[in-house]
């Protein structure tokens, strides 16, 4: 079995769902979605990333003294988003096409670079992961929500069972966190659910800063 996974905009469940899309996942993410973010505290002109914003869940849950730019590789995403910033007035979030395998930013331009609910969707992962970093400036925060693999194997090997179907659909459920992040040279800072029954986990990292990434260089 191929282990390609179709790209976001092709992927069945986005094609197949796309008028209910907004209604379902808002209730299911959003409220999740808005706490952590708050939790971020996320000052006063701070430069913001969102990779893979969608139709723009989360564009009401952004600071509005902050400086967002949110990338999706679908136009028809895109324009869902705009619209809804349009409708909310907000403006201070910057709409744009970009895979988030090949971001188009020079080297450590965020403070913040987020993603919810698309690294298990996009065919290489630990691309993905390793664009994040590259744009988040050092000492800079990445945050990411996601269903990961349990650690626990008996849940584990339950929920492999499904991977092929979601596979089909368009996402995997084996990512694991720690293969992940093993090799980003992010220092992870909270790893968290919230709610014991949560699918989704919640992590926040921090980029090491130049000089400690100097240090690891050289040793």
């Amino acid at each position: 079995m191929s282990s390609v996974l179709t790209l976001p905009h092709e992927s069945k469940i986005y094609s197949t769902f796309a008028n209910l899309y907004d209604v379902i996942f808002t209730r299911v993410f959003f409220p999740r979605i808005r706490d952590v973010l708050r939790s971020l505290n996320i000052p006063a002109g701070a430069t913001v990333v969102e990779v893979g914003v969608g139709t723009g869940l989360s564009v009401e849950a952004y600071p509005r003294h902050s400086h967002v730019t949110a990338v999706d590789l679908a136009p028809e995403m895109l324009e869902r988003a705009r619209r809804k910033c349009e409708e909310l007035g907000i403006s201070h979030i910057d709409l744009q096409v970009g895979d988030a395998q090949n971001l188009r930013f020079d080297d450590d331009s965020f403070d913040y670079v987020t993603s919810f609910h698309v690294i298990s969707v996009v065919p290489d992962p630990a691309r993905m992961l390793a664009e994040m970093v590259r744009i988040c400036r050092p000492g800079g925060t990445i945050v990411l929500i996601n269903h990961f693999r349990s650690p626990r194997r008996w849940i584990a090997r339950v929920v492999d069972r499904v991977d092929p179907i979601t596979r089909h659909l368009g996402w995997r459920t084996t990512l694991g966190l720690d293969d992940l992040v093993s090799q980003s040279g992010l220092e992870i800072e909270a790893r968290y659910k919230t709610s014991p029954r949560s699918l989704f986990t919640v992590v926040v990292a921090r980029k090491a800063q130049l000089a400690r990434a100097a240090v690891a260089a050289a040793g």
